[in-house]
C-alpha cells in the first residue's frame, strides 16, 4: 500500500518549487563544497591505494643506503642485523647521455640488475620487451617517461658516457620501478623526462665499467614488519661507515616516496580548508531563506498549530526544505567531484609513474562530505526553524511587527543635498537590516578570499621560478663529480670552450643534532665570494657567506628549534665522519628542500681534508654554449650535467599543462559563491520589497530606477566585500601555504595585483549575471495584483 504525503510535506514540495531559483543557488554553492572534498578525499585514496599496492606488489624497499666502495661480503653482516628481512647490494651511477636530436645534455641514473633473473626488491614492471641478457653488456632497459619522452622503443640505441668512455647502449626494454615514482635529476626540482632517465643494465657489465668487482655502492634492505626502521639505520651506519657510507634512510626520506607523501599532505589540506568556505556560506544563505520564508508564511503556521500541529512537527517541516536543498546539492558535488577527480587523476598519473593510477570511489569521501553539508544545513536552518515552532498561534495570525526605523546617525548621510531619491532608499534599508547586509557581505568577501586564497599560487610559482633560478642560483650550468676531487679541477673547468666563471661547490651529507631532535641534510661548501649561488635572507636581502659555523634554511631552523647563536651538533657523514659543535651563524630563506650552507675552506678543514670539491657551478657565453655541450660530454669523472635553461623550460611546461585547468576549476568555484549570493539576495529583496517597487512604479519611476534600487544595495555590498575578500583571501593564502609546507619545499606567499583583479572580476561578472536574472523579473512585475498584496 502505497502511503499518501502528508500536508505538510505537500506544502514543502509546494515551497521548494516556488523558491527553486534560490534552492538551486545554495545547491550549486553546496555542490562545489562536496566537489572539491570528494575529489580531494577521493584522489588521495586513489593515490594511497595504488601506491601502496605497487609498492607491497614490487617490493619497495624500506631502508636505502649508500657507500663508496664496499666488498659484497659486507651483505652477510647487513643481514644479520636484527629486524632485517632482506638485503639487496647494487650499483647505482649518474652517468651523461649523448641523444640524437638533443643539444642539452641529458643524464641517466643506471642501476644494477641481478646477473640472473629479476631483483629481489625495488622491482621492475616491464611493459614492452625483456631482460637484459647477462652476457650481452650494452644491453638496457629504461624507463618508461624517459622512452616515451624521446620516442624509444625496444630495439632502439642511444650512447652513454660511462665511467669516461661512450658505449653504445641497447634498448631491450622499457620498464619502471617504485623506486622512481617520481624521478628527478640532480638539481631538478621537477621532472625532466626528456633529459633524464632510469637505466636497469646487468650487474656484471657495470662491475666492469665502474671498477667495482665484487663490491658495491648501494644497498637496499626491507625490515620484518612491526620493526623500528631508526635503531635498523643506526646499526647499517655501523657496518658501511668504514667503506665511506653516507648515511641510510628510511623511505619516509626517499627522494620520490617524499614527494608523493607531500602530495598528500597537499590534498588533505585543501580537502580541510576551502570546502568549509562553501558549507559555511551555504548555511548562511539557508538561514536567511528560511527567515524570509517564516516571515512570509507566519498566517500558514498560525494555522497549522491551530490544527494541532507540534512543535517538533513544525520545526521538523523546515529543517526538510534545508535537508531537500541540500540533498540535491550533495548528488551534485558527488558528479561534480567524480568529474573533477578524474580530471586530476590524469594529470598525476602523468606526473607519478604509477601502473593502474585510476579514479575511484571513496565512500568515506562521500559520507563525510554529506553529513558535513547536511550538518552545515541543518546548523544554518536550526535556529529559523526553532523561532517558526515557537510561534504561537495568535501571533502568527497577526502581521509581524514593523521595522523600525528610528533616526540616527544615518540621517546625516541621507540628508546630504547631492543623494538622489533611489540613493537614499538603497541607503537606508542597507543599513536597516545589518544582519542581512552582513551576511550578503560575508558571502561575497568569502567568494573573492577563496579566489585569491587559490589562485595565489600561480603568483607563488613565479616568485619561486625567480629565486631558485635567477636571484640565488645565476649560474647557467651545474656539473657534479663522481667522487670528491681536487680544486684543481674547477680550473679545467673553466677552460672549456664557453665557459665564463667556474666556482666549486662541496655537498656533504650529514645529520645535524640539536636537544632531541635530529635531521638529516646536505651540508653545501660555497667559496665566501660566490656569486654563482647566493643566500637571501628571511626579509629577501643578499647575506655574506659566514666565514664559521653553519647558514641554515629557516625551515631547518624551526625542525631544530634553533635561532642564530645557538650550536648544534653535526655529526659529517662522509670521509672520517668527523662530529664537530658549530655555531648557527645565519638563517636563510630557501624554498626547496632544508639545506645548510658553510665556508668551503672551513668545510674542508673540518674534514680534515685538502681543497676539495664534489661538483662546479658555472657561467657560459650564450654564443658558445654549443661548443660547451660538446665538449663537456666526454670529460672524465664527470657524472652530471644540468643547465638553468632546460630546468626552467621543464618547470613552466609543468606548469602550463596544469595552470588553465586549475584556474578554470578555481574561477568556477569562486563565481558560484557570488552568484549564488547576488541571487538569493536579490530574490529576497524583491519579495519582500515587491509592494513597495510597485508602488515607486506607480508614482512614475522607471523601471532603470526600480531596477537601480533593487540591486544598489547588492552593489554597495559588492564594492565593500571585494577589499575585505582580498584581505581575507592574504590571510587565506598564509594559512594554506603554511598549512601545506613540507621538508621538500614551501610555498611563498606572493599576491600579485592581477591576482586581485581577476578574483575581483570573476565576482563582478558572476554577481552580474546573476543579478540580471531577478532584474528581468521586475520589469514583468504585474502592479496591480502586487498592490493587492496585504503586507
Amino acid at each position: 500500500m502505497v502511503s499518501r504525503l502528508s500536508p505538510l510535506d505537500i506544502k514543502l514540495l509546494r515551497d521548494l518549487w516556488h523558491m527553486r531559483g534560490q534552492a538551486i543557488a545554495v545547491g550549486i554553492i553546496v555542490a562545489c563544497g562536496v566537489a572539491i572534498m570528494v575529489m580531494a578525499l577521493g584522489t588521495l585514496s586513489t593515490l594511497r591505494a595504488s601506491s601502496d599496492a605497487y609498492y607491497e606488489r614490487y617490493r619497495f624497499a624500506d631502508v636505502f643506503a649508500s657507500v663508496r666502495r664496499a666488498p659484497e661480503s659486507l651483505s652477510t653482516r647487513l643481514r644479520e642485523i636484527d629486524g632485517v628481512q632482506t638485503v639487496e647490494t647494487r650499483i647505482v651511477r649518474l652517468v651523461i647521455l649523448r641523444l640524437e636530436g638533443v643539444t642539452e645534455p641529458a643524464n641517466a641514473q643506471i642501476v644494477s640488475l641481478p646477473d640472473e633473473g629479476e631483483s629481489t626488491l625495488n622491482r621492475i614492471v616491464l611493459f614492452s620487451g625483456r631482460y637484459p641478457e647477462a652476457r650481452s653488456p650494452d644491453e638496457i632497459i629504461i624507463s618508461d617517461a624517459f622512452a616515451e619522452a624521446n620516442a624509444l622503443v625496444p630495439g632502439d640505441t642511444l650512447e652513454a658516457v660511462i665511467n669516461g668512455r661512450l658505449r653504445t647502449l641497447n634498448v631491450v626494454g622499457i620498464g619502471d620501478s617504485p623506486e622512481f615514482i617520481y624521478a628527478l635529476s640532480p638539481g631538478s626540482v621537477m621532472p625532466e623526462d626528456h633529459l633524464f632517465g632510469i637505466f636497469w643494465m646487468r650487474r656484471r657489465a657495470l662491475e666492469a665499467a665502474f671498477d667495482l668487482d665484487g663490491a658495491f655502492n648501494n644497498v637496499t634492505l626491507t625490515v620484518a614488519p612491526g620493526t623500528e626502521t631508526a635503531p635498523v639505520i643506526e646499526q647499517v651506519d655501523d657496518v658501511l661507515s668504514p667503506y665511506g657510507g653516507t648515511g641510510a634512510y628510511d623511505r619516509t626520506d626517499q627522494p620520490s616516496n617524499a614527494f608523493v607523501d607531500s602530495e598528500m599532505n597537499q590534498l588533505k589540506t585543501m580537502a580541510r580548508i576551502i570546502p568549509a568556505v562553501f558549507l559555511l556560506v551555504s548555511a548562511i544563505l539557508i538561514h536567511s531563506i528560511l527567515n524570509r520564508l517564516i516571515q512570509t508564511e507566519r498566517q500558514q503556521i498560525g494555522l497549522i498549530k491551530a490544527f494541532g500541529y507540534s512543535r517538533w512537527e513544525i520545526t521538523w517541516h523546515y529543517l526538510k526544505f534545508a535537508i531537500a536543498i541540500t540533498t540535491g546539492g550533495v548528488l551534485a558535488g558527488f558528479a561534480f567531484g567524480f568529474m573533477l577527480q578524474d580530471m586530476i587523476t590524469h594529470l598525476y598519473a602523468e606526473t607519478f609513474r604509477i601502473p593502474d593510477l585510476t579514479w575511484r570511489v571513496d565512500g568515506f569521501a562521500l559520507v563525510i562530505s554529506s553529513f558535513a553539508a547536511l550538518g552545515s544545513a541543518i546548523a544554518g536552518a536550526m535556529s529559523a526553524a526553532l523561532g517558526a515552532a515557537r510561534l504561537s498561534p495568535a501571533e502568527a495570525m497577526s502581521p509581524a511587527p514593523p521595522v523600525n526605523y528610528h533616526q540616527g546617525w544615518l540621517r546625516y548621510i541621507l540628508q546630504m543635498r547631492w543623494l538622489d531619491e533611489p540613493t537614499r532608499l538603497i541607503l537606508r534599508h542597507t543599513f536597516r537590516f545589518p544582519a542581512r547586509t552582513a551576511a550578503n557581505l560575508f558571502g561575497i568577501a568569502a567568494a573573492v578570499m577563496l579566489l585569491v586564497g587559490t589562485l595565489f599560487t600561480f603568483d607563488a610559482m613565479d616568485t619561486m621560478l625567480d629565486r631558485m633560478f635567477f636571484r640565488t642560483n645565476s649560474h647557467d650550468a651545474a656539473v657534479t663529480f663522481f667522487e670528491a676531487r681536487n680544486d684543481t679541477a674547477i680550473g679545467e673547468l673553466a677552460r672549456l670552450p664557453g665557459v665564463l666563471m667556474a666556482e666549486g661547490v662541496r655537498d656533504v651529507p650529514a645529520r645535524v643534532v640539536s636537544a632531541n631532535r635530529s635531521e638529516r641534510i646536505s651540508i653545501t661548501g660555497l667559496p665566501p665570494d660566490s656569486s654563482l649561488r647566493r643566500l637571501l635572507s628571511a626579509d629577501d636581502r643578499y647575506i655574506d657567506m659566514p666565514e664559521t659555523g653553519l647558514a641554515l634554511s629557516a625551515q631547518l631552523a624551526d625542525m631544530l628549534d634553533v635561532t642564530t647563536g645557538d650550536m648544534v651538533t653535526t655529526h659529517i657523514l662522509d670521509g672520517t665522519r668527523p662530529v664537530a659543535e658549530l655555531p648557527v651563524t645565519a638563517i636563510v630563506d630557501e624554498i626547496i628542500g632544508t639545506p645548510a650552507f658553510m665556508d668551503l675552506a672551513a668545510l674542508n678543514a673540518l674534514m680534515d681534508q685538502a681543497p676539495t670539491v664534489s661538483g662546479a657551478y658555472l657561467r657560459l657565453d650564450p654564443q658558445h654554449q654549443a661548443d660547451f655541450e660538446e665538449s663537456v660530454i666526454e670529460r672524465p669523472g664527470i657524472s652530471g650535467v644540468s643547465l638553468r635553461s632546460a630546468i626552467i623550460a621543464s618547470f613552466e611546461e609543468t606548469l602550463q599543462e596544469t595552470i588553465y585547468i586549475m584556474m578554470g576549476i578555481y574561477a568556477v568555484i569562486g563565481g558560484a559563491i557570488a552568484a549564488g549570493v547576488v541571487y538569493n539576495a536579490a530574490r529576497i529583496s524583491l519579495t519582500e520589497r515587491g509592494r513597495e517597487l510597485a508602488s515607486l512604479r506607480v508614482l512614475g519611476f522607471t523601471n532603470n530606477e526600480v531596477g537601480y534600487i533593487l540591486l544598489g544595495e547588492l552593489a554597495l555590498v559588492a564594492l565593500v566585500g571585494i577589499p575585505i575578500g582580498c584581505i581575507g583571501g592574504i590571510a587565506l593564502a598564509h594559512l594554506i601555504a603554511t598549512a601545506m609546507a613540507t621538508e621538500l619545499y614551501r610555498i611563498p606567499v606572493t599576491v600579485n595585483a592581477t591576482t586581485l583583479g581577476f578574483a575581483a572580476g570573476i565576482v563582478l561578472v558572476s554577481s552580474t549575471v546573476a543579478a540580471l536574472f531577478v532584474v528581468r523579473r521586475v520589469r514583468s512585475l504585474d502592479l496591480i495584483a502586487v498592490l493587492k498584496t496585504r503586507e
